[in-house]
């Protein structure tokens, strides 16, 4: 969102897939992680984890099971946590977006800049790290944006229903047209909404 508000002449459209920053809401586990004490907790549990599902995908491959995508990408990176260089840098930068009261980074004030943006929506039905909620607001403020709501899925819809993912960005890229931009409108859209606020 910040790349397409600076530089919106590079930019042809917007898809927002379970984005952060458009409400303070966020799920439990990553507004613990925050707390201080979570790097000794980390590093205690995610080489444990690390072990875990090695064996947990050893004992897959002998059975020939296959684990639900969303749940293979989350054990990885848990278990990725392992690595103090990894859990230094995952930390700093939950940090700096999330707290124990939310999340800290807002997005909201700006959304009128997507405007003149064809935009895209993606949320899952059951997303448990940032509320579908966040995705209705988000159409709401943005004029002509597109919301997808994926049934079943979960923070990661996009490894939850690949297929449909692919088809919904390829309908939504096929259906839209790029904006031509200008400085004199963006110039206008910054101009008359300082009015609007500053009233």
């Amino acid at each position: 969102m910040q790349f397409a508000y600076q530089f919106p002449e590079r930019c042809d459209r917007l898809v927002l897939v379970s984005s952060g920053g458009l409400g303070p809401d966020v799920g439990l586990v990553l507004r613990l992680a925050t707390l201080p004490g979570s790097e000794l907790f980390l590093s205690l549990t995610a080489p444990v984890a690390r072990s875990l599902m090695n064996l947990a995908a050893s004992a897959g491959r002998a059975l020939r099971l296959r684990p639900a995508y969303d749940a293979e990408f989350y054990a990885r990176s848990f278990a990725a946590l392992a690595d103090p260089d990894t859990r230094a840098a995952f930390l700093a930068t939950l940090r700096g977006v999330v707290g124990m009261s939310g999340q800290l980074v807002d997005a909201r004030d700006r959304l009128y800049l997507a405007e003149h943006m064809p935009t895209l929506i993606v949320w899952g039905e059951r997303d448990a790290v940032l509320p579908v909620d966040h995705g209705h607001a988000a159409q709401d403020a943005i004029p002509g944006s597109t919301l997808e709501i994926f049934p079943g899925a979960g923070h990661l819809p996009q490894l939850d229903d690949p297929r449909r993912f692919i088809d919904v960005v390829n309908g939504f890229i096929a259906t839209t047209e790029a904006p031509t931009f200008s400085t004199e409108r963006w110039a206008e859209l910054l101009r008359s909404h300082g009015e609007r606020v500053g009233t």
